[in-house]
């Protein structure tokens, strides 16, 4: 082996159990863990899609999101392909969300691209509910707090409510 070889597949090892051991303690404890990943591709974001067994992923309406979203599942397939003959990642997509729709012209308009991807993806791929663009939830986040709690009647708390229970649904049937 060339050092080389040996550094690729010392990264490799260390990118597959890094987040797996930080959670490891924990897991036996929780029926979900759910991990919000930064949005690039780096190496604590590549542990955590390692460590996971699904993931969800959260899309602006938008065609560049598509485009993204593309180009996440082939990196995601790519991760799955470099670990095969090591531990394999047995990962799968539990549906794509989308975030920031809005109403209005931009509404209108985000409806015309769901629709597009609700043709593109089977059904069970992709949630029925979206997030809403509201400011409440960019409030709550600035203060630290969930939606849910610091304003439970706003729209963007109903949905995050709604999205629960649909993903609650996709576990237990």
């Amino acid at each position: 082996d060339t050092p080389e070889c040996n550094f690729d597949q010392v990264w490799s090892n260390f990118e597959r159990i890094l987040v797996d051991k930080i959670i490891a303690p924990v897991k036996d404890n929780y029926d979900f863990i759910i991990m919000d990943c930064a949005p690039g591709y780096n190496l604590l974001t590549r542990s955590g899609i390692a460590a996971s067994d699904h993931y969800l992923l959260p899309a602006r309406p938008e065609p560049l999101s598509l485009v993204g979203m593309q180009l996440l599942q082939r990196r995601i397939g790519k991760l799955k392909e470099s670990h095969q003959n090591n531990r394999p990642i047995n990962l799968s997509l539990l549906g794509v969300v989308f975030i920031l729709s809005g109403g209005g012209l931009l509404g209108r308009y985000y409806q015309r691209v769901m629709r597009r991807v609700k043709n593109d993806l089977p059904p069970t791929e992709l949630f029925q509910n979206s997030i809403p663009m509201d400011i409440n939830v960019a409030k709550a986040v600035d203060i630290f707090m969930p939606v849910v709690l610091a304003t439970p009647n706003s729209s963007g708390a109903k949905a995050f409510v709604k999205l629960t229970d649909e993903f609650l649904l996709k576990f237990t049937g």
